[in-house]
């Protein structure tokens, strides 16, 4: 379970709120381009190496292995919820692998997503590959 308290960064998405640890998140930015990313998993958008746009929000992110960007719709802000306030996800929803906590609010919930297992162990090797040979290429070039 989770440290208490947490703060948690929240963020929605297509009407739902999610909510990172505050401690993952390095900044928020407005949307750049992205660069599709050839033999990347489907939930992998590609890569951002172009100057910003106007447009939606991402959240920057750090897990063990990476920095990740998130397309949300707003960043709400920055609440802390002690660890009586976390709820385990399997009471909520079982199955959900990726989420590590659920805090419930009269209107709704927030899913506390774990970005360490974020991406399924095939796709963090589809995506290693897809960065590899996107380097390859470079050096290529």
């Amino acid at each position: 379970m989770l440290n208490s308290p947490s703060q948690l960064v929240v963020f929605s998405l297509d009407g739902l709120h999610y909510a990172l640890d505050l401690s993952v998140v390095e900044r928020t930015e407005r949307m750049v381009e992205v660069t599709p990313l050839p033999q990347a998993p489907e939930i992998v958008v590609g890569v951002i190496d172009r100057p910003p746009a106007l447009s939606d929000q991402l959240l920057i992110a750090r897990t063990a292995r990476r920095a990740m960007a998130f397309t949300v719709d707003a960043v709400c802000g920055v609440v802390e919820r002690s660890e009586q306030e976390i709820v385990e996800p399997a009471a909520v929803l079982p199955g959900i692998e990726y989420v590590k906590g659920v805090v419930k609010f009269a209107d709704g919930m927030i899913f506390i997503h774990d970005l360490d297992d974020f991406l399924s162990l095939e796709e963090e090797n589809a995506l290693e590959s897809a960065i590899g040979w996107a380097e390859s290429m470079e050096m290529q070039e």
